[in-house]
């Protein structure tokens, strides 16, 4: 019998004995029993695979394996998500997603697995607003005044992202949309080169990550006109969001969370829900989390499954609205 398979049978034999401890003690008896390899659908050195190690440094300890981020960047993020929905549900092999991985894609092109049929969602880490920035030599100091300036001059402005597809990209594509107006998309290969132009002035506008874009709002080299939440952000006070800037219930949200195999068992799920949170807690987590501009969340697998098709179902609206497709 093959290793992962005797572990679960085992794990759940365990479960079912008379007078068996039931709860973390019955779980940890049989799991894990080796290193957990927490996969990340992107390359090393992004805000994604800064969140995922910050939970697997903690929660290495806590399970008593090593929990392994492995990076399997490609076809934004398809290609990590799918080693994930097609692993043995043993609950060794876990997705930290983004939600471009887990609500843009599917919205976009048709993927060798289905986000809600064959992933179950554990617990969502974080979520992270976007600023939106002007460059200083646009003539708009509001949210209001950038919409006004751009039904001025219909397809003059133009404005940079990530790529095609990338949440920076629905971001404005649902700016564009509520506001009624038409600025013109530049995609680049990566948020350095876009955020550089940005800064040069080779385009106007974009909806920026939150912590790499502050510097240059702080010495003057950008203008933050809002960010993408529903409420402010802690990191920038003073800026109001969107949404309070005009265009009432505007939100869009790179967030962070935690899927397993569709076919592991409802307890085990539960069990690493729980100490997933506790992790997520601890007060030095919480702090590093804040500082990568996040907002912890730590909901129950429910509550991220609700999140999960809520924005599939808002996304691919949007996407077939705007006429998005992928490169």
């Amino acid at each position: 019998m093959r290793g992962s398979v005797r572990t679960v049978m085992t794990w759940l034999a365990l479960l079912c004995l008379p007078g068996a401890p039931i709860g973390h003690a019955a779980e940890r008896a049989v799991f894990p029993e080796k290193p957990v390899r927490m996969i990340l659908p992107y390359a090393p050195g992004g805000n994604g695979d800064i969140v995922a190690r910050i939970v697997a440094q903690r929660l290495g300890p806590v399970l008593g394996q090593p929990v392994l981020v492995d990076n399997r960047a490609g076809a934004g993020g398809t290609i990590g998500a799918d080693i994930v929905a097609k692993a043995p549900p043993d609950g060794y092999t876990w997705l930290v997603a983004t939600s471009s991985s887990m609500v843009v894609n599917p919205a976009m092109q048709k993927l060798p697995y289905d986000v809600e049929r064959d992933l179950a969602p554990v617990t969502q880490i974080s979520t992270v607003p976007f600023i939106l920035a002007v460059h200083p030599a646009v003539q708009a100091k509001t949210v209001g005044e950038l919409i006004q300036l751009a039904k001025s001059r219909p397809g003059k402005l133009s404005y940079a992202t990530s790529g095609i597809g990338a949440m920076s990209h629905l971001a404005m594509e649902q700016f564009k949309y509520m506001a009624g107006v038409n600025l013109v998309h530049v995609p680049y290969r990566g948020s350095a080169p876009a955020a550089y132009d940005l800064i040069a002035g080779q385009v106007q506008a974009a909806f920026n990550n939150l912590i790499p874009t502050l510097p240059h709002v702080k010495t003057g080299r950008l203008r933050a006109l809002g960010v993408s939440g529903l409420t402010r952000a802690s990191a920038l006070p003073e800026v109001p969001t969107v949404a309070e800037s005009g265009l009432p219930g505007y939100e869009a949200m790179q967030w962070y969370g935690v899927l397993l195999p569709a076919a592991v068992p409802k307890s085990m799920v539960t069990f690493l829900h729980k100490e997933i949170v506790a992790v997520l807690q601890n007060p030095a987590v919480r702090a590093r989390l804040m500082d990568e501009g996040g907002e912890v969340i730590g909901g129950t697998p429910q509550q991220y499954a609700t999140v999960i098709h809520n924005e599939l179902a808002k996304w691919t609206k949007l996407v077939k609205a705007a006429g998005i497709r992928a490169e």
